[in-house]
C-alpha cells in the first residue's frame, strides 16, 4: 500500500499517537459511518471498549478523552487543544454527549468507555469495539478498530494493513526496501528526496504543494519547541514530573532570535565544545513535555517519539552553515522514505515492538533525513539511517504510570543526539558498511516479535514496575 511522507508527519494532539490520535480517529470513523448509513438518529446508547495495551495504559496516555472528543466528531489536527478540559467537564457535568456533534445521547465516561484489563483483540494489541444501541437496547451496529502505531487505524477487516481503506496509488517509482530504494537512486541519479518528492505527486499534489505542506509541518515543530521552552510546572498524571525545557533554556542563556531558539553566533565562539548538544537536548525536551501535557504536536512518526526528528531539524537550522527551507524539505521526505520502510516491513508501534519501534526508528529517520540535508549520498543516508536503528535494537517501552513521562522524554533527548552521531559517522565514511539498513529493519521487526508483552507498552515491566511512584 502507498503511503505518503503526510502520513508519517501529522499535526495532532498529545500524548500518544496510537493511545490518543489513533482512538480519537477510530471514534470519529464510527461516528460518521452511522451518520452515512442513517443509523444516527436512531441511537440511543453507545459503548466504547478498550482492549490489549490501550487497556493497560489508556489512562495514562487519555485513550478516553481521545475517545469522547471523537465521538464528539473533533479531529486531532482541527481540535483546540486548550479547551479540552472544558469539553470534557461539560460532557462530564451534563451526563449528555453530541454524537458527531449533532445527535445528543446519555453518556457518562466513567461508564461508558471501558477498560477491559487483561482481555485482548486478535488482530493488534491496540483493539477498540464501539457499539450502538437503539432505545428499545437493540444493537444497532458494533465495529472493531485497530490503532496500529503512528496515528495509523485500521478497521477489522483490514487488520495489518496501513489505512482504513486500501490504497492503490501507483507510484512512479515503488520500493519497498532500502535496496531497491538505493537501486531506484543509481539508475535514475536522483537523491532520496527527489524519489520522494516523485512519488509524493501521485496523491495529487503538486512539487510546490508538497513544499509548501512539509514546511508547514517544520513550522509546527517550531511552534510546538517555542511553546516547550515557554512553558513551566509539573506535567498533568499521578507521578508530578516538572518541566525541565523552560529553566534548561534559560541557563543556556545567549540572545534568542524570533522563533525564541538560539542563533547559530550564541555557541559559535562557545568555549564549552559540548554546549550544543545541551541544545539538542533542549529541542526534544520541549517538544515531549508539550506532548505529555496534551499539546499539540507533530506525529514523527508517533507522539511517543515525536521530539527526535524535530530536535535534529532545529540543529540542522541552527548549527548547519546554509540551512534552509529547502534542506528542512529535502530533510523530511528523506526522514519519510526511512519511516515508510520501518512501517511497512516492521512496526513504529511500542505496543507491538517496543520503543524500538517508536524512538528507533524516529533517530533512524532523522539521521537518514539529516544525511541527505548536508549533501550525503544515498548510500550515506541509508548508513546514517543503518546506524541510529542498529544502536536502538531492543529497546523497550516501559513507560512508569502509563504515561509518556519517564523515560520517554529524556529517551527522546539521547536518541536525537545519537542520530546526529549516526548522520556525521556516515558522512565521513563512502557509504559502504558492513549491516544493511534492511537487515536492522528485519532484525527489529524479530526481536519485537521476541520481547515479552511487559516490556510492550503495558507498564508490566521494566522501569514502570521497578520505580516506586510517589
Amino acid at each position: 500500500m502507498a503511503i505518503s511522507v503526510f502520513d508519517l508527519f501529522k499535526i495532532g494532539i498529545g500524548p500518544s499517537s496510537s493511545h490518543t490520535v489513533g482512538p480519537m480517529k477510530a471514534a470519529r470513523t464510527f461516528v460518521l459511518g452511522l451518520r452515512d448509513s442513517g443509523l444516527l438518529p436512531d441511537v440511543a446508547n453507545v459503548r466504547a471498549e478498550l482492549y490489549g495495551s490501550l487497556a493497560l495504559t489508556g489512562k495514562g496516555h487519555g485513550s478516553d478523552t481521545a475517545v469522547v472528543l471523537g465521538l464528539l466528531g473533533e479531529q486531532p489536527e482541527e481540535v483546540d487543544v486548550d479547551s479540552v478540559p472544558q469539553t470534557l467537564r461539560r460532557v462530564r457535568d451534563s451526563g449528555r454527549l453530541a454524537l458527531g456533534g449533532e445527535h445528543e445521547v446519555p453518556f457518562d465516561p466513567a461508564a461508558h468507555v471501558d477498560f477491559r484489563r487483561g482481555e485482548h483483540l486478535p488482530g493488534h494489541p491496540n483493539g477498540l469495539r464501539f457499539t450502538v444501541f437503539d432505545s428499545g437496547g437493540r444493537e444497532l451496529r458494533s465495529h472493531i478498530y485497530y490503532s496500529v502505531g503512528g496515528g495509523f487505524v485500521v478497521d477489522e477487516e483490514a487488520a495489518g494493513a496501513d489505512r482504513i481503506k486500501p490504497d492503490d496509488t501507483a507510484l512512479p517509482y515503488p520500493f519497498a526496501t532500502a535496496s531497491e530504494l538505493l537501486a531506484i537512486c543509481e539508475e535514475t541519479g536522483m537523491s532520496i528526496s527527489a524519489v520522494m518528492l516523485a512519488n509524493e505527486q501521485a496523491f495529487g499534489r503538486t512539487a510546490d504543494e508538497v513544499r509548501a505542506g512539509l514546511v508547514r509541518i517544520w513550522q509546527a515543530m517550531r511552534q510546538c519547541v517555542r511553546r516547550g521552552v515557554t512553558s513551566e510546572g509539573a506535567l498533568p498524571g499521578g507521578l508530578r514530573v516538572a518541566r525541565r525545557a523552560h529553566r534548561l533554556y534559560r541557563q543556556l542563556g545567549g540572545g534568542c532570535d524570533e522563533s525564541g531558539l538560539v542563533p547559530p553566533s550564541v555557541v559559535e565562539h562557545d568555549p564549552d565544545p559540548m554546549r550544543g548538544s545541551d541544545w539538542i537536548t533542549l529541542y526534544a525536551l520541549a517538544v515531549n513535555e508539550e506532548n505529555a501535557a496534551g499539546g499539540r504536536v507533530v506525529t514523527a512518526p508517533t507522539n511517543g517519539a515525536a521530539g527526535i526528528v524535530p530536535a535534529v531539524l532545529h540543529y540542522y537550522l541552527h548549527f548547519c552553515p546554509g540551512a534552509d527551507d529547502e534542506g528542512a524539505v529535502r530533510f523530511l521526505l528523506t526522514a519519510g522514505a526511512v519511516g515508510i520502510l520501518f512501517k511497512e516491513n516492521a512496526s513504529i508501534s511500542g505496543a507491538e515492538v517496543g520503543c524500538q519501534g517508536e524512538v528507533g526508528s524516529a533517530s533512524s529517520m532523522a539521521a537518514g533525513g539529516l544525511a541527505e540535508a548536508l549533501g550525503g549520498t544515498p548510500s550515506q543516508v541509508e548508513n546514517a539511517a543503518e546506524i541510529a536503528m542498529e544502536h536502538n535494537l531492543g529497546l523497550t517501552c516501559d513507560p512508569i504510570g502509563g504515561l509518556v513521562q519517564v523515560p520517554c522524554i529524556e529517551r527522546n533527548a539521547l536518541a536525537s543526539v545519537k542520530a546526529i552521531s549516526a548522520t556525521r559517522m556516515a558522512l565521513r565514511g563512502d557509504g559502504s558498511h558492513f549491516v544493511s539498513l534492511d537487515k536492522v529493519i528485519a532484525t527489529m521487526r524479530n526481536t519485537g516479535a521476541d520481547m515479552m508483552d511487559k516490556y510492550k507498552e503495558t507498564s508490566r515491566g521494566g522501569l514502570a514496575v521497578n520505580v516506586i511512584e510517589c
